[in-house]
């Protein structure tokens, strides 16, 4: 029988010893916003609050209730742009990062 891990907790242990990962986390989160990939960005930072802040410690920073963001960070989650803005500025706030938008030439 083969091993597996459970993908979250390995999730949660990379970004315990890696704070650089949890930033890679959120950057690829944003991206994939703003490329049209919400579901998987979703997902994304779904793991990375799990991983950091924890849902109970994002809902006091956002001043939103823990299983609203539960649902809103899940696979069909659909938050609103003010409700995604709390949670990356929450996440933001909470590693201590910033954001800069690069622009790239159409070819």
């Amino acid at each position: 029988m083969a091993l597996t891990r459970n993908f979250k907790q390995t999730v949660i242990e990379r970004v315990e010893r890696d704070p650089q990962f949890a930033k890679a986390l959120l950057d690829e989160a944003a991206t994939l916003f703003l490329s049209g990939e919400p579901e998987t960005a979703r997902l994304i930072l779904r793991d990375l609050v799990n991983a950091t802040i924890g849902f109970e410690q994002l809902a006091e920073m956002t001043e939103k209730p823990s299983k609203s963001l539960h649902r809103m960070l899940s696979p069909r989650g659909n938050p609103s742009m003010d409700n995604l803005a709390a949670i990356f500025g929450a996440v933001r706030h909470w590693l201590k990062v910033g954001f800069e938008v690069h622009s790239i030439e159409a070819a």
